[in-house]
């Protein structure tokens, strides 16, 4: 299994003059955080665009290439780049000369995103939500397989031919599509033959297995082999040296932006209880020592059978010293336990 972390590039507050903290200061601790995990030999990390005020990552591929500088082996992947408002042709040329400055390491996670800023910012309707994506993610897979092809769409201007340049180090670029849990976004991605990345943030994990099997079962009918199927989990969680101190520190940060988004969106405030469900056995949160991280990825994997997991542990305003060891142990302590296992499974 491929483990890795993800990050929105969430701003921070100073506590002690509740001042919001520089945004080049994020920007460079994110560089950090993406060079100790390829340091302690993590095989992802993923940033996610917004157009938000409490993130700062609103072009994933720009960051991505200042790490790719300071890396060797870690894949470097948008999560996500959000499809529906961006231009297919910008977004391949954006990743192949990422993935030429990493020698092959670029990923695009494409996806709707759970924010609509970028809907108006770039002057596209929300009511044409389905048909965006749609219509661009068709003309992205298009465009990764041939540098010059003809095709109409409703929201683009039409192509003739012209070829798009860079072309991408690895012959085929990947593209992972990420969902939220409807079975439509699942079949659309098993009809196209591409990787498929599944946030699951709330509820119990086990209830998405047969979303998982679905996609599976539509890729084999539509003739893809399962090894051209991976699936992704994308999960909130941390890791500290005890379980004690990971359900402590990880608490606060969460908590404000729960809470904050719960006003915009009309969710009821989180409880301390609701915060121990979650971070339970059946809960989505995984949060604890290394050992409990790592028995409740290899519980999920159980069921969901997945090939890559991501963690996000820097889920609101998380002090970036405590990011980095958390990066630190879930590379040097949780990912040691779940390879091992994980293989001795594929081998029984």
């Amino acid at each position: 299994m491929e483990l890795g972390i993800y990050s929105f590039g969430e701003t921070r507050h100073d506590p002690a003059t509740g001042r919001q903290i520089d945004a080049g200061q994020r920007m460079r601790d994110l560089v950090e955080e993406i060079v100790l995990a390829d340091q302690v030999g993590l095989d992802v990390f993923g940033l996610g665009e917004h157009h938000r005020p409490d993130y700062v990552v609103s072009a994933p591929a720009v960051i991505l290439a200042a790490a790719a500088a300071r890396t060797r082996r870690i894949r470097l992947t948008s999560a996500v780049t959000v499809l529906s408002s961006e231009d297919p042709v910008r977004v391949l040329q954006d990743y192949a000369t990422l993935d030429l400055l990493s020698e092959g390491r670029a990923e695009i996670m494409a996806g709707r995103g759970s924010f609509i800023e970028s809907f108006p910012l770039f002057g596209y309707a929300l009511d044409d939500y389905e048909s965006l994506f749609t219509e661009k993610l068709d003309l992205l897979v298009k465009l990764r397989a041939d540098q010059g092809i003809t095709w109409s769409g409703e929201h683009r201007a039409a192509l003739t031919g012209e070829p798009v340049y860079p072309r991408s180090e690895q012959a085929s670029l990947p593209i992972w599509v990420a969902v939220g849990g409807t079975p439509a976004s699942a079949s659309r991605a098993a009809r196209l033959g591409l990787p498929m990345a599944v946030a699951i943030i709330g509820g119990e994990p086990a209830r998405f297995a047969p979303l998982l099997e679905y996609y599976r079962e539509s890729g084999r009918r539509a003739g893809h082999a399962a090894a051209a199927l991976p699936v992704g989990i994308n999960s909130h969680g941390f890791v500290a040296d005890s379980a004690e101190q990971a359900a402590a520190e990880f608490y606060p940060s969460f908590a404000e932006v729960m809470n904050r988004l719960g006003r915009e969106r009309g969710w009821s405030a989180m409880s301390p209880a609701q915060y121990d469900e979650m971070r339970g056995p059946r809960g989505a949160l995984l949060i604890g020592g290394p050992e409990e991280v790592a028995e409740k990825i290899l519980a999920q994997h159980a069921v969901l059978k997945h090939q890559r997991f991501l963690l996000q542990v820097s889920v609101g305003p998380m002090p970036h010293d405590r990011i980095m060891r958390a990066i630190e142990l879930f590379g040097t302590r949780v990912a040691p336990i779940v390879r091992a296992e994980v293989a001795r499974r594929e081998a029984a």
